[in-house]
């Protein structure tokens, strides 16, 4: 994994969170706890000055998301999700407080990760905390039989040379769970005949950049689709009647 050499602080403001708690210096980690204002909810959530993969802070895009879910709830209401990248666990705790939903967290290898989402959790009256997963990209995923049927994430694709290993595992957890009755439909939306994995990138890199990760999951046999407010919804790609 890339070693981030910036804080995602200097790309965006900070104009709407109020901050209080510990600021901590020298050889003890520097943090802060941050009110943030969610749909309807007050979220305190703490987090890190600096973290070498970039899940110290609760970055701008996470909000339009969550707004976006709010009006589409359709796509979370009564399934199992799993959130990669969860990093601050911000999103699920919002989710979870919010519609009472069925999540469990996901990000990298690393026990600071881990053990900040529970401290957010049990900040914001989460107990127990929500089940995590330490997973690295392209690794083998620690569950075998995945059963989420809905995958979220938010401003993932910071690293352009992990698009192979995100491919990698969301082709897995897409094609490796084991859905019930299919539901035939003429037009692509919101089932639960098979998983799916839903996207916000809020986050402006170069087209090539960006084409590369939407291609790549083209390669794997994934659909993309925008559904718009550059929100995507990937799935597997469905036989053909030849194929079938």
């Amino acid at each position: 994994m890339d070693i981030a050499l910036f804080s995602p602080s200097s790309l965006f403001g900070d104009s709407d969170a109020s901050s209080f708690g510990d600021e901590r210096s020298g050889n003890q980690e520097s943090f802060v706890e941050r009110k943030h204002q969610f749909p309807s909810v007050e979220l305190i959530i703490r987090e890190f000055s600096f973290h070498q993969f970039n899940a110290n802070l609760l970055w701008p895009g996470t909000f339009a998301f969550a707004d976006w879910l709010v009006h589409h709830r359709s796509w979370i209401e009564g399934k199992r999700v799993l959130e990669l990248g969860s990093g601050t666990g911000a999103l699920a705790i919002f989710l979870q407080k919010s519609f009472q939903l069925d999540i469990t967290t996901s990000d990298y290898d690393d026990a600071e990760i881990e053990e900040n989402i529970a401290y957010n959790c049990r900040m914001n009256d989460i107990t127990p905390v929500l089940p995590h997963i330490r997973h690295s990209w392209g690794d083998t995923f620690p569950v075998s039989d995945p059963n989420w049927e809905l995958i979220i994430a938010s401003d993932i694709l910071l690293y352009v040379k992990q698009y192979t290993n995100l491919i990698k595992s969301l082709s897995f957890l897409l094609k490796c769970y084991k859905p019930g009755a299919q539901i035939e439909t003429n037009h692509y939306q919101n089932d639960t005949s098979e998983p799916a994995f839903l996207m916000s990138w809020r986050r402006r890199i170069g087209k090539d950049d960006e084409l590369l990760f939407f291609n790549g999951c083209e390669e794997a046999g994934l659909n993309v689709h925008h559904l718009g407010s550059r929100v995507y919804c990937i799935k597997p790609r469905r036989p053909q009647p030849s194929e079938a």
